[in-house]
């Protein structure tokens, strides 16, 4: 597969899937432009999308943000004339049962963050989209059909409703020749531990828990499923659209399960 010449916006770009798709299509002679919010991390990315030499546009913005998603899509074009493709990555996941005092507070930040900020990017994206016939893929979860635990009905609802944003928008979108789909991970591998302040024991001793909840024994890395993104957003799957790829391992097939 080879996206030479092409212009990929990817958020959530600084760690996990987001870091291994951007440096993924740059292997694959993309021009990338990576959001995020961490400037740190981003520049770690960076570093490893310049050594195959695509072009790359380093975006510090806070999806939540009208202004900063208006910059993403503005910059980008400023830099590359064009977007292609679209890789709705960011997403943030917090507890709280639906009768926590705080539910509210909790189920309106991941909304935001996990399902307006991609009808947003998408709303500003659609013109540059249609010119280019590009597509859109993002990343939802198995979450969207499952339910985890009461604790996470906030994310739970994000994600069911980023599909079914991704079938109307799919449905919208087909008679201009864009195609809209979704990835729907089930536990992937990534530096969360660093993110919730846990040691690196604590940290293996979840990810080898986490392997019991599937049926193939193993979780993914980041990388799989920046495998399949890349295949989505390739024209091998000219024919696919409106469609929920599901790559868990055989998590849905293990329920119940308890995070």
């Amino acid at each position: 597969m080879s996206f030479a010449d092409k212009v990929v916006i990817v958020t959530g770009a600084s760690s996990g899937i987001g870091a291994a798709v951007g440096i993924k299509f740059a292997e694959e002679g993309a021009n990338v432009a990576l959001v995020a919010r961490n400037k740190v991390k981003l520049k770690e990315v960076v570093a490893k999308c310049e050594k195959h030499g695509g072009k790359v546009l380093v975006l510090i913005a806070d999806v939540t943000k009208n202004e900063d998603v208006k910059k993403i899509i503005e910059q980008t074009i400023k830099q590359f004339g064009k977007i292609d493709i679209l890789v709705n990555n960011a997403g943030i996941i917090r507890k709280a049962a639906v009768w926590d005092e705080n539910a509210i507070d909790v189920f309106d930040s991941v909304m935001t963050t996990n399902l307006r900020s991609v009808v947003h990017l998408t709303n500003l994206a659609a013109q540059h989209l249609i010119q280019t016939k590009g597509n859109v893929v993002n990343v939802s979860s198995i979450a969207a059909v499952d339910a985890m635990s009461p604790e996470y009905f906030a994310y739970c609802t994000s994600k069911a409703g980023l599909d079914q944003f991704m079938r109307s928008a799919a449905l919208e979108f087909s008679p201009k020749g864009v195609r809209i789909n979704s990835v729907n991970p089930g536990p992937v591998r990534t530096d969360f531990e660093q993110n919730l302040g846990v040691n690196k024991s604590e940290a293996d001793s979840f990810w080898d828990k986490t392997k019991n909840w599937t049926t193939l024994d193993r979780i993914s890395e980041p990388e799989e499923i920046a495998d399949l993104i890349l295949f989505l957003a390739s024209d091998k799957a000219r024919s696919v659209t409106g469609s929920s790829y599901v790559i868990d391992n055989g998590c849905l097939l293990k329920r119940p399960y308890n995070i």
